[in-house]
């Protein structure tokens, strides 16, 4: 196939600004679906956000030597993991203690064995952390099979991943116990596959009548919804079907607005520190705060806090 991918993800800025802007628009989606537990809006935003990350991470994914790509992922993934975790957890021992409560990890040295668990085991201001371990170990995994077979759409990758998409579907009905969040991570390749397929597949007219029914579908909940952290994929295909085309439409969207849509591309630059942050935030305001506001708190205070820590270069090398 002659000049794959070119029209459908064009470049938009010097560092792929257009990339920036999905980010931003997936932790919007991300934070929206924590402060609105329940309901239509809640149910929207999670038809959609969590696949949106791994399609873009398989998108901007190129075969690296396996060796380097791991360590890599390993150092440079999971010290920002632990520096959150450790600082989540002591914040949590003195806001707690400060309201008159109990810190969520009160029985030591017991509570070391889920804290190192992660995944489901982490609940409260950690629920979060579930993704970025289990995108690790996804990436580290796809990038194996990229080595191998460098082009996504080379029919092997079809014949591995139809017995991966099957063991995603039962795996969740089978157990909802998730350490690091590897019970995720079966999905997580099929949607990094998916991601970086669709980079080379050029963009046709009539992919848009064929993406927005199945997009709408899920965000108004006529098809059940996903919970990946819980392996709970709805219907099988077509949830996930409806995820993919929201995820793909977000990004031709965000190809088409990133030239004047600075303020959302900032957000996707502090996307990480956002994730592991908001839900803390949501989980200290909840009682005081009504939602709305709740919603502007839960992603500023985390973007100071991106600010912050990129202007301490010791910080910087901690946590991002």
């Amino acid at each position: 196939m002659e000049n794959r991918g070119h029209e459908a993800h064009p470049p938009a800025g010097g560092r792929l600004e257009w990339i920036d802007v999905a980010r931003g628009i997936g932790i919007v989606a991300v934070v929206v679906g924590h402060v609105w537990t329940r309901g239509g809006l809640r149910d929207a935003m999670y038809s959609f956000h969590m696949p949106l990350f791994f399609l873009l991470s398989g998108l901007l994914s190129r075969p690296q030597p396996a060796g380097r790509f791991t360590r890599r992922q390993l150092l440079s993934q999971m010290r920002p993991y632990a520096a959150f975790l450790i600082l989540l957890i002591l914040a949590d021992q003195f806001i707690e203690r400060m309201k008159g409560g109990r810190p969520i990890f009160h029985d030591w040295p017991l509570d070391l064995v889920p804290i190192l668990l992660g995944g489901s085991w982490l609940r409260g201001p950690f629920t979060i952390f579930w993704f970025v371990p289990c995108l690790v170990l996804a990436r580290i995994l796809f990038n194996m099979a990229l080595v191998r077979w460098p082009d996504p759409l080379d029919r092997r990758w079809a014949l591995l991943m139809l017995p991966v998409l099957l063991i995603a579907y039962g795996a969740g009905r089978l157990t909802s116990l998730s350490p690091m969040g590897v019970l995720t991570v079966p999905m997580a390749l099929v949607l990094l596959w998916l991601g970086a397929a669709w980079q080379l597949v050029r963009w046709r007219s009539w992919m848009l009548p064929l993406l927005v029914p199945l997009s709408l579908a899920g965000l108004m909940t006529l098809i059940p919804t996903l919970n990946m952290k819980a392996a709970d994929y709805g219907w099988p295909f077509l949830s996930l079907g409806s995820a993919m085309a929201t995820s793909l439409l977000l990004f031709r969207l965000s190809v088409r607005i990133a030239p004047f849509s600075g303020w959302i591309a900032a957000i996707g630059r502090a996307s990480l520190v956002i994730m592991y942050l908001h839900v803390a935030v949501i989980h200290y305001l909840s009682p005081y705060v009504a939602k709305p506001w709740l919603l502007m708190q839960a992603l500023l205070l985390p973007l100071g806090a991106y600010y912050l820590i990129r202007s301490v270069p010791t910080a910087r090398r901690i946590f991002l």
